[in-house]
């Protein structure tokens, strides 16, 4: 019987394993970045922020900041992510002014400016949104090592499968870490903080 058992098990890892990688085209989401150096994710950007100005990774050298890649239209994952950030930064106090959230739309056809602007208000004055054209935001992606996918959905709408994952660097642009989807808020807290303090 334990036998059974065993072999059982095994046949549902299988299944799961072959479900995803059918899914995600034989790379997973949370693999991603497994075999990347440190020294490799991040660099040069350039995009266009809420406002319609441009911005490039030198906008925000000189002050550590929070990169995120989402949508706004995002069902769960970016809303649950951008409210954390605003519990995190009033927990802050005082020093939420010390550090930039960025917001990188993985879906600038539809996240224009204007969009992540009025998405982004309901979150308060927390995050600043950046998009561009689809090659900008395609070299940010390539640049910051992100996984994003398009999935047609039904009636030529689709959603966007994307990396969950928060990412940190200081005020010289170096990687210090990430932030993980629904992590514990204060074990983030204090990464946050860690990340002001080295600054």
């Amino acid at each position: 019987m334990k036998a059974v058992r065993i072999i059982v098990w095994l046949l549902v890892a299988v299944l799961f394993g072959a479900t995803a990688w059918l899914v995600f085209g034989g790379r997973l989401p949370f693999m991603e970045n497994a075999s990347v150096a440190a020294s490799d994710i991040g660099g040069p950007f350039t995009l266009v922020d809420m406002n319609g100005r441009a911005v490039t990774d030198k906008t925000f050298a000189g002050r550590p900041h929070v990169i995120f890649f989402g949508y706004t239209h995002c069902p769960d994952v970016c809303p649950t992510t951008l409210g954390e950030y605003a519990a995190l930064k009033e927990k802050l106090g005082p020093d939420a002014s010390k550090v930039d959230l960025l917001f990188v739309t993985v879906d600038p056809e539809r996240d224009t400016p204007a969009v992540l602007k009025d998405y982004l208000s309901s979150f308060g004055d927390i995050v600043v949104g950046l998009s561009g054209s689809r090659e900008q935001v395609d070299a940010a992606i390539k640049t910051f090592r992100i996984y994003a996918r398009k999935v047609p959905g039904t009636d030529g709408d689709y959603a966007m499968d994307h990396t969950a994952s928060s990412f940190m660097f200081d005020a010289d642009g170096r990687f210090r870490g990430t932030i993980a989807y629904m992590e514990d808020q204060e074990v983030a807290l204090n990464k946050l903080k860690t990340l002001i303090a080295g600054s």
